[in-house]
């Protein structure tokens, strides 16, 4: 596109802007880009890209796959540009490229690598052609912003450019069918132990086959609709995978990855499923763009997940472990919930789930913890639940329907207090389960959990 007039307005007003932000101290991740899109709306077409765009869409993992993808880059020397610290819609995606050019527009990193909101796929792909365009998973999240899997898939089927090759989850049966025409590279993970014939989950997005609408029948499913399957009526089916993992060792934390005739063996950072997904996908893409194996193992093995994601310690012999646990999102809070009841040793849950935050567009639907499998958290295994904030009544009506014993919870509406009920007897972890938009509580929980860990061991 020719740049004209209007672009270098908007392209000096918003590198002037970034400035002026970093000298006042203040996030200069967004305006930059909203203001360029304001006076040139089309400015994401008309500014000059890296020749390699990484993209990374879906509705769980885009934030981890990035972060890690952008460490193992850098741990390798790369150069690249990306909205780590951003936003992923139009604005943040368009801040992330002003920072990659000069005042005239041309481009000084030859890699960028990008998160994109799915629901940005309008605003953002036909001005912007990723060279490869990853999607994690998609499974129903938001209802009031998404509606349900088949608008989403429809929105990315549409504007996905066709130059783009698609590196896409071949264990979800819908990710793996978005825009047909594009190349693909699917990743997988091969039957595990703990797969089952029948689906155990509240939710399932796909259940029918969308060529013929008879019943799909699955050889194993892993958790909601992710798994294999196959249609008994006509040729659809579950994509031959590419990338697949194989001999999942979670003893020594290794996992093999075959690639037609090549098997390599690489670390694992995690023994959660969502980040095994995680890490396979990351591996994907970087043998895509040239990385050794070598490479890539020796850096991930330094890697570890987010803090805001995930964190683990010991106090006086006990754990404490935080996890993030989206609210609106009833697929993520159920992985987490699952991982929990299968977590070795007896445990407290401290529940921290509150869409009433004002960053969370003051959410009034509880429809998502209908979909979420709240079940999980009735096990033997689980001692306590201690259940606080703005939704708390919200979530104990749904634990009472889930069947767990009043006796074992807590409800209170002021979170500190709340935890003031723990009790430490025979437990041997004690998960704190937040929201995204509950960081600064979860770090008060945290610390008032040590306190009272450590108060115990000093009184005995």
């Amino acid at each position: 596109m020719k740049k004209g007039f209007r672009f270098y307005i908007a392209l000096w007003g918003a590198k002037l802007g970034t400035i002026l932000l970093k000298l006042l101290r203040r996030n200069a991740t967004f305006f930059p880009g909203k203001f360029a899109l304001k006076i040139c709306p089309d400015f994401i077409g008309k500014i000059d890209k890296p020749k390699t765009i990484i993209a990374v869409t879906g509705t769980n993992g885009k934030t981890t796959v990035c972060n890690m993808i952008e460490d193992i880059l850098k741990d390798n020397n790369y150069v690249f540009i990306d909205n780590k610290y951003g936003s992923n819609i139009d604005a943040g995606v368009t801040t992330t490229l002003i920072s990659g050019v000069n005042f005239m527009g041309k481009s000084k990193k030859d890699l960028a690598v990008l998160e994109v909101d799915e629901r940005s796929a309008p605003k953002i792909y036909p001005y912007l052609t990723p060279t490869y365009l990853v999607c994690t998973n998609l499974f129903r999240d938001s209802l009031m912003r998404n509606a349900h899997t088949e608008f989403i898939s429809g929105i990315l089927t549409k504007y996905i450019p066709k130059a783009t090759t698609l590196i896409l989850n071949g264990d979800d049966l819908i990710t793996s069918n978005i825009a047909p025409e594009n190349r693909r590279i699917y990743f997988g993970i091969d039957r595990l132990d703990t797969d089952l014939d029948k689906c155990e989950n509240i939710a399932r997005d796909i259940i029918v086959c969308p060529k013929c609408n008879s019943k799909l029948e699955y050889d194993y499913v892993r958790y909601n609709h992710i798994g294999k399957a196959h249609c008994p009526n006509c040729d659809f089916k579950s994509p031959d995978i590419d990338y697949l993992a194989t001999n999942l060792d979670l003893k020594n934390m290794r996992l093999t990855l075959k690639n037609g005739d090549l098997e390599e063996e690489y670390d694992l950072i995690s023994d959660n499923i969502i980040n095994i997904y995680n890490i396979v996908t990351v591996i994907t893409v970087l043998k895509q763009i040239g990385l050794s194996r070598n490479q890539i193992n020796e850096s991930l093995k330094k890697q570890k997940i987010v803090d805001t994601r995930y964190s683990e310690e010991a106090v006086n012999g006990i754990k404490i472990i935080t996890h993030l646990s989206k609210g609106m999102n009833p697929i993520a809070c159920s992985r987490v919930f699952d991982y929990v009841r299968k977590y070795e040793g007896d445990k407290a849950v401290i529940l921290f789930l509150d869409d009433l935050h004002e960053a969370a567009n003051g959410s009034e639907n509880t429809a998502w913890q209908y979909d979420t499998d709240y079940e999980f958290l009735n096990d033997d295994s689980i001692k306590q639940i201690i259940v606080a904030g703005a939704r708390y009544l919200d979530d104990y009506v749904r634990l009472e329907i889930a069947g767990i014993d009043k006796n074992k919870m807590i409800c209170k509406r002021d979170e500190m207090s709340a935890i003031d009920g723990l009790k430490l007897d025979g437990i041997e972890t004690v998960f704190i389960l937040h929201d995204l938009y509950s960081m600064e509580l979860k770090e008060a929980a945290k610390k008032k959990v040590e306190v009272m860990i450590s108060n115990r061991r000093d009184k005995s």
